[in-house]
């Protein structure tokens, strides 16, 4: 829907709450035009069912007034007398229709001084369920989002296992689009695996002010612009999803509105200059790490390195050894009357071979590894004694990667080795030629709803030959931290600044061994109640926040007993 539907929508909204209203604004006594007026009559019916004149504003905001309007609506009822069990299902199962029947076909009394407290503890308790939903509906829509980080695209920067709370005020928060919709839930309901939305109507895009722009360096979880999937890491036909309930992702930008943008050896340059990153950032790189007597893994864990791979050799092993084991491996091989098996940094628990049965393994330390390494990590490792080498990978230019933007054989760029691109603004014209179409098609496309092809030499702007084209909004260019292990703008291109969430702020818990479940999460205390942001390194202020609770319930322990004694007294 653009702006003028939206408005019909809400006018043709007022004449439904006329028609199944006036009357009972009449015996409320009040005039039957009241009932008509678009905001006037939502003041008028505040002091009708006797709440306060802010419920109003609740109602014009996406997704919190579809929770509200069911209050309202029982309220209207409960202020005529229609107390009942029965009445509230009637009024919640006809989607507020059943004031119409009141409203001309009962001959219902107006309750001016009913009693607003619920007459039973499951009403005192569902009242306050109600609105403790409405409360965090409004602050995780529009104030601050929980977001776990899933993956490791942002290592060691951002962990796999940190949960943190995201900033939607620092950017502005972006109306919701999709209407009807699940509150704090995303695109899933949980549990049943079915959409938590519909897709029509949807709002215009909408963002309410910040007191920030997106800059580079800046950490920003967005809408994931190539997002098709139902379900992460399920293997499923593609869908269609709205903009706001494509799936999040979290990112560094590194370019801006306005920028030329270059990876050289797989470091970023913006207009000729290294991007020098924020001095909290820990980027990794792929290294060759070689050793003529095997590079163990016990030098890995001693650096802190996570991302490589361990292989194991066992006796040969049956379908049950192998099913029990199956959850520690990647793949396996039959070899010589011995078993292969490759796992993951994190090796074969004791306890899973021995439930296995397995009676000798051992793990082979070869003399080249692949590892996955920060700057600080490589230079650990090459002062280990035995380590006889450590060489960061590259990719050499001229050489197509896999997936990589814009996917057009004329431009055989890859992770280490990619553009130069131009990342547009709001406003920026640009030449549109065949040679420049593969760099904003999507763009023009999918972003700003648009059809273009070409024709022999000509590109067609929906249908009519153009020779360039303005853009409607502003885009970023986001990359991941983990620079060979992130798929991210490289992949996909641009993100559009409608498509931005939020800024991650703070880090409430975090946890090893996240993805291999509950049961084996080991708390990484000094990364708990650490901020996102700032310079330096992060200080945990999980200490400050224990003795702040104990002080808290201490004095509320103190002023209770004070109050009892007064009592007594």
């Amino acid at each position: 829907m653009n702006y003028t539907q939206w408005i019909l929508f809400i006018l043709l909204v007022q004449v439904v709450h006329f028609l199944g209203t006036w009357k009972l604004y009449q015996k409320a006594g009040r005039k039957a035009w009241e009932a008509a007026i678009p905001i006037y009559n939502g003041i008028v019916l505040m002091q009708i069912i006797r709440r306060p004149r802010w419920w109003v504003l609740m109602l014009f905001i996406p997704i919190i007034n579809l929770l509200m309007f069911p209050v309202v609506w029982v309220e209207t009822a409960r202020s005529f007398g229609k107390n009942r069990l029965q009445d509230t299902w009637l009024v919640l199962l006809t989607l507020g229709f059943y004031l119409y029947y009141l409203n001309y076909a009962e001959d219902v009394t107006y309750k001016k001084d009913r009693d607003l407290h619920p007459k039973s503890a499951s009403g005192e308790w569902v009242s306050s369920i109600v609105f403790a939903v409405v409360a965090a509906t409004l602050v995780h829509t529009y104030f601050m989002q929980p977001y776990v980080i899933p993956t490791g695209s942002l290592e060691r920067t951002l962990r796999v296992g940190d949960l943190l709370f995201v900033s939607k005020f620092h950017f502005g928060a972006r109306v919701p689009m999709t209407t009807l919709a699940a509150p704090m839930v995303h695109d899933t309901l949980p549990g049943l695996g079915v959409r938590s939305y519909l897709k029509k109507p949807q709002l215009p895009y909408m963002r309410l002010p910040g007191f920030e722009s997106v800059e580079k360096n800046d950490l920003v979880v967005f809408s994931w612009p190539a997002d098709t999937v139902r379900q992460f890491f399920r293997a499923e036909a593609g869908v269609e999803k709205p903009i706001d309930k494509k799936s999040n992702y979290v990112k560094r930008c590194v370019g801006t509105p306005g920028d030329s943008l270059q990876v050289i050896d797989g470091y970023v340059y913006i207009n000729g200059k290294q991007l020098q990153l924020s001095d909290r950032a820990r980027p990794m790189y792929d290294y060759n790490v070689y050793s003529q007597k095997g590079v163990s893994s016990r030098w890995l864990q001693e650096v802190g390195a996570d991302e490589y791979l361990r292989t194991y050799v066992s006796e040969t092993l049956g379908p049950n050894q192998l099913r029990v084991l199956s959850p520690y491996y990647y793949q396996y091989s039959n070899q010589n009357g011995q078993t292969v098996l490759l796992t993951p940094s994190e090796g074969l628990p004791l306890e899973a071979v021995r439930a296995a049965g397995v009676r000798q393994i051992r793990e082979i330390s070869t003399r080249e590894r692949t590892v996955a390494l920060t700057d600080a990590m490589a230079e650990a490792l090459r002062g280990v004694s035995g380590v006889d080498s450590v060489v960061r990978l590259l990719e050499p230019a001229g050489v197509a990667g896999d997936n990589i933007f814009p996917q057009h054989p004329a431009y055989p760029w890859n992770n280490d080795q990619f553009g130069p691109i131009y990342i547009p603004g709001k406003g920026d014209t640009v030449a549109l030629t065949p040679e420049t179409l593969p760099f904003y098609k999507k763009i023009i496309r999918d972003y700003e709803g648009n059809e273009v092809s070409v024709s022999g030499r000509q590109v067609l702007l929906n249908g009519q030959p153009v020779e360039q084209y303005t853009f409607s909004q502003d885009y970023f260019w986001m990359m991941g931290d983990n620079r060979d292990h992130s798929e991210d703008s490289r992949a996909w291109g641009y993100v559009p600044a409608n498509h931005i969430v939020g800024k991650p702020v703070f880090i409430w818990m975090s946890f090893d061994n996240f993805n291999a479940g509950m049961a084996n999460w080991k708390p990484r205390w000094d990364r708990i109640f650490t901020t996102v942001g700032g310079s330096g390194e992060p200080r945990s202020y999980f200490r400050h926040f224990l003795v702040a609770l104990a002080a808290y319930f201490i004095i509320d322990f103190l002023v209770r007993r004070r109050r009892k004694n007064r009592k007594k007294a």
